[in-house]
């Protein structure tokens, strides 16, 4: 069943960073209205079919959040507030998810690589791309690079997602690369980088297959390249 008001009022939750009916929202009205917890348990309680709940009402949201965002209407803060709301129904909607044999566009190891404990921003990436329908396996922060090898190993995932926000833990995205050419494992794999100091320049050094600016940028170029 497609209940086209509950979906567009989950769309709308989900643009005004609302998790729960205690959020207050970007604009007024909404205090004390139901929000994205509340509309998902009550869309799976009603039979709502979980897929036209992703497609028209998450990842529809995020790329209004997204525009938003590009246009300076809403600050990272805001972007984290709406992410969070995927991140939650995504979590009340996984099992149902598996059920209705939803198909994953690929599984993504993401991680922060070894020495940098920043994750904000990983976290960000992490749930637009499980919103956009890809499986994540979020590794965590202070990630050596011989945990990043062995779990592609262990789950053979289509992406690698590596973090790094300051100068001195960037480099090890390199050492990942290249381990991963040494154990013959990188042409089964496409790496993503991203976090503050990296750059297209650093990307096509290091070898990396692409530089995320966002996580809007990141679900874009994992999707064209599934």
């Amino acid at each position: 069943m497609i209940n086209s008001e509950l979906i567009e009022k989950i769309k709308l939750n989900i643009i005004q960073g609302r998790v729960t009916s205690d959020d207050d929202g970007f604009d007024e009205g909404y205090e004390g209205q139901p929000a994205t917890v509340e509309l998902i348990e009550e869309a799976v309680k009603t039979g709502v079919d979980v897929k036209a709940i992703v497609l028209n009402a998450l990842t529809a949201g995020m790329n209004v959040v997204g525009e938003n965002f590009e246009n300076g209407t809403y600050l990272i803060p805001d972007m984290l507030a709406s992410a969070e709301a995927v991140g939650a129904a995504m979590d009340i909607l996984a099992p149902h998810l598996e059920q209705s044999g939803f198909e994953s566009k690929g599984k993504i190891i993401m991680a922060t690589v070894k020495g940098d404990l920043h994750d904000i921003g990983k976290n960000i990436v992490s749930i637009m791309l499980k919103g956009a329908g890809f499986n994540i396996i979020d590794l965590g922060t202070d990630v050596s690079t011989d945990n990043i090898i062995q779990a592609a190993k262990e789950h053979k995932p289509k992406f690698i997602g590596l973090s790094a926000l300051l100068t001195t833990t960037m480099r090890e995205m390199e050492n990942v690369i290249r381990t991963l050419e040494k154990e013959k494992i990188r042409q089964d794999v496409k790496v993503m980088i991203g976090g503050a100091p990296t750059s297209n320049e650093f990307a096509r050094e290091i070898g990396a297959d692409a530089f995320c600016l966002d996580a809007f940028q990141a679900v874009s170029y994992a999707e064209s390249a599934v």
